[in-house]
């Protein structure tokens, strides 16, 4: 076994660029990540990642220790926790390697827990890698050094960034889940016989708030939705906007959750729909506001089918959810799709007389 540890180092396109810019030889992180630099020895490589075209670039090699400078350098952010590097195999955008045309070959897509497991190790850097997939890496960098693959690049997805949000313990990124263009959106124009479950069991939620008196919020990204020859925006009277009573990065998180009920400024209750395999997304989603806001209240429903309720005890009580103060399976409830579609049958007379307390009857909690 070799001595050297290989860690995945992210760049967009823009701070790749700046990073050949200023001499490609010092590499930067954020100051968080200070403490995890420490670990990083020399002759140590970096496996250098484009995030928003998916490919690997580069790999370089570890020639200093740690220090913090904040010469500038990218235009982002600061990156003022730094270590020389001199290039080992260097590819261009259009050359780099895709990541997808490893997966069989990579540890990081066997035995996945969801569909989209492996890109848990993608969301933050300097990460260590396992030394195998860091040899294959290297091992594929260097062929197309020899023998180039020019592949077509998507430009704006190059240049994407992540925005940052401040939050109470500094600034945080706030992914967005099957996030399309508003131009985009305008045109999708989906037929009755072919709405999705994740659809019909939206709008249900919404016209239940609704005829129960509340305010109604859906996911920002959803607002131009077309479901039945109209625009989810026309269909309900839909808040303009939030109540901005938490910090930035909160309030975004709660922008995008599924559906939201409301009583003047107050959250009555917040639902995400998980139609698909995995249900993760809202997980992470409803996470990552319990971290940022742990004296939270707010009732959280995690709405899917019947067959997927095990999956979604099974992933709510994951070390990554049971280590959240308090833990996601404290504060998130299950609601099933037939549980719902029936229950919404039984009330329609009298729907307009609910308390939002009903939801405890049809929810239940994710204990294992």
């Amino acid at each position: 076994m070799s001595e050297r540890t290989y860690w995945l180092d992210l760049f967009t396109g823009t701070s790749w660029q700046e990073f050949l810019n200023a001499g490609g030889n010092v590499s930067g992180f954020r100051a968080s990540r200070w403490n995890t630099l420490q670990r990083i020895k020399l002759g140590d490589y970096f496996i250098c990642y484009l995030t928003g075209v998916m490919r690997f670039i580069a790999v370089l090699e570890v020639v200093s220790k740690p220090y913090k400078d904040e010469t500038a350098i990218w235009s982002f952010d600061p990156f003022p926790c730094r270590i020389d590097v001199k290039v080992v195999a260097e590819l261009t955008p259009e050359t780099a390697v895709p990541i997808l045309e490893l997966r069989d070959e990579l540890s990081i897509f066997r035995n996945l827990k969801n569909p989209k497991a492996w890109t848990g190790m993608l969301r933050g850097s300097p990460m260590k890698w396992a030394e195998t997939d860091g040899e294959i890496i290297l091992k594929s960098i260097r062929n197309a050094v020899s023998n180039p693959v020019v592949r077509v690049v998507d430009q704006k997805k190059l240049a994407r960034r992540p925005q940052m949000f401040k939050a109470k313990f500094g600034h945080v990124t706030i992914p967005i889940s099957d996030e399309v263009d508003l131009e985009e959106t305008t045109r999708i124009e989906i037929s009755t016989s072919e709405i999705h479950a994740h659809s019909k069991i939206q709008m249900a939620l919404l016209k239940l708030g609704h005829e129960m008196g509340f305010d109604i919020w859906v996911a920002r990204n959803d607002h131009n939705r077309v479901i039945n020859g109209r625009k989810l925006s026309d269909q309900f009277k839909l808040k303009d906007n939030l109540p901005l009573q938490f910090d930035e990065a909160t309030n975004k998180t709660i922008e995008y959750i599924d559906v939201l009920w409301l009583k003047g400024n107050a959250i009555v209750a917040a639902f995400e729909v998980e139609s698909t395999t995995s249900i993760y997304s809202g997980l992470l989603r409803m996470s990552d506001l319990i971290a940022m806001q742990p004296n939270l209240n707010i009732p959280l429903y995690l709405v899917a089918p019947d067959d997927r309720r095990l999956k979604v005890f099974e992933e709510i009580n994951r070390p990554t959810f049971s280590r959240l103060i308090p833990p996601l399976v404290k504060v998130c409830r299950f609601i099933s799709f037939s549980k719902l579609t029936n229950r919404l049958k039984e009330i329609s007379p009298y729907v307009r007389y609910l308390k939002p307390e009903f939801l405890d009857e049809l929810s239940e909690y994710c204990n294992i």
